[in-house]
């Protein structure tokens, strides 16, 4: 890689880069025997790469920065040097600008040149960061993802801690409901999800406020069947509620529970804890045809991105390009919080909505809502989709996504 000389700082951007580049395109010299590194070091690797990221990206900044403000005043040294009277330099302009004898516009125009040419590899250089600073981030969300997983595993008096990461926006706030809650009018005994309300003898669907342990009160609303009580999570029937929304909405929740809505991750975790539950799915097409899936699951916090941790037949049907025996962790995301599992791609960004996105095309409930088929194909994959039922390029007419704890674990 070859650097043209401009500014300083252009010339360190320059050379470390091009170290870094050139040390990609080498073949690496033979490993010594391999050593694990611990929790602690690969979270100190990854600082230290998106640091270098930051660092890199604010370096390129600054130079075309500079770059610019030199090619402007060049620009309006070069207008004034074209003036019919301007025979010579103009007398802010050095005379070793002109070498050679050389006219001052031709010295001008080719300095331009150059510097524009620089500019490019700026550029370049500048998206390359960028695109680095991307995978360092996603790496690093694995690296938790993981140390979750292994907490999981390990044992309880451990006492494994993971650093929540800081959230700047202020907390969306739920549509205001139309009709009270049905058990409005007992606030000192309220059950911890829909479950508990129809052990306790309710078999009324409807809205009804709920405790889960260590949470404040909050409404829902329950479907009650003749196998138990599930708590309505997300519900798509006629496009009035937008859906493609920022990480803090998905995490508080929005729409109307009456209607269009999603009840909110942070709502979801508390509801679910650490037992086991089953998620089930409902869809339904244009032409009246419905499918209903279950299937078990569990549902981390905030600091795994509120990772979907699924069996490995149904995370292979969500998109898992690797999946273990004990199956497999997808990360929510959303337009601004990419944590899915595509290297090159923001699904969410891509496509629509917020999503447990394993790739960009295997399911994505929380789409695009189409009240006509689009023509174009590529517009037709924004929508709603589960790709083993309709395919990826039929946008549903309808979804409900609903949670239950397990029998076992709801009567303990």
């Amino acid at each position: 890689m070859r650097c043209a000389p401009t500014a300083g700082a252009a010339l360190v951007l320059c050379a470390a880069t091009a170290g870094f580049l050139s040390a990609q395109g080498h073949p690496a010299p033979p490993e010594p025997p391999q050593r694990f590194a611990s929790w602690d070091e690969m979270n100190v690797l990854a600082h230290g790469l998106l640091q270098l990221g930051h660092g890199l990206r604010e370096h390129v900044e600054r130079t075309r920065g500079q770059l610019g403000a030199l090619e402007r005043r060049l620009s309006a040294c070069g207008a004034a040097c074209e003036e019919p009277r301007a025979s010579a330099a103009p007398p802010n302009v050095p005379a070793s600008l002109f070498p050679g004898g050389e006219t001052a516009p031709e010295t001008l125009r080719s300095l331009q040149t150059q510097l524009k040419a620089q500019n490019n590899r700026i550029e370049q250089l500048f998206q390359k960061v960028a695109q680095q600073q991307r995978h360092l981030e996603k790496q690093h969300l694995r690296i938790q993802n993981l140390q979750s997983q292994v907490g999981l595993l390990a044992p309880k008096h451990l006492d494994h801690r993971v650093t929540k990461p800081a959230r700047r926006k202020r907390l969306p706030k739920m549509a205001q409901l139309v009709g009270p809650a049905h058990n409005i009018s007992h606030p000192h005994r309220l059950p911890r999800d829909c479950q508990e309300l129809f052990e306790d003898g309710e078999r009324q669907s409807g809205l009804f406020q709920i405790q889960p342990q260590g949470s404040l009160p909050f409404l829902v609303n329950c479907k009650m069947t003749s196998d138990g009580g599930w708590t309505v999570i997300q519900r798509r029937q006629d496009g009035s509620v937008d859906f493609n929304q920022s990480w803090e909405a998905y995490k508080a929740g929005f729409g109307d529970l009456q209607g269009e809505f999603w009840l909110g991750l942070e709502k979801v975790h508390q509801i679910l804890g650490d037992r086991g539950s089953r998620l089930a799915v409902q869809l339904k097409d244009w032409e009246g045809n419905a499918e209903s899936l279950q299937f078990p699951v569990h549902l981390g916090g905030e600091d795994t991105a509120y990772s979907l941790q699924l069996t490995a037949p149904v995370a292979s049907k969500l998109g898992a390009i690797t999946v273990t025996p004990s199956g497999l962790s997808l990360p929510f995301s959303t337009w601004d919080q990419d944590h899915d599992l595509h290297g090159d791609k923001n699904c969410a960004k891509s496509l629509s909505g917020g999503w447990w996105f394993g790739t960009c095309d295997h399911s994505n409930l929380n789409g695009q809502y189409f009240r006509s088929m689009p023509r174009q194909r590529q517009q037709r994959k924004k929508g709603i989709f589960w790709k083993t039922w309709r395919g990826r390029y039929y946008p549903l007419q309808a979804t409900t996504m609903l949670i239950q704890p397990t029998v076992a674990e709801a009567a303990s």
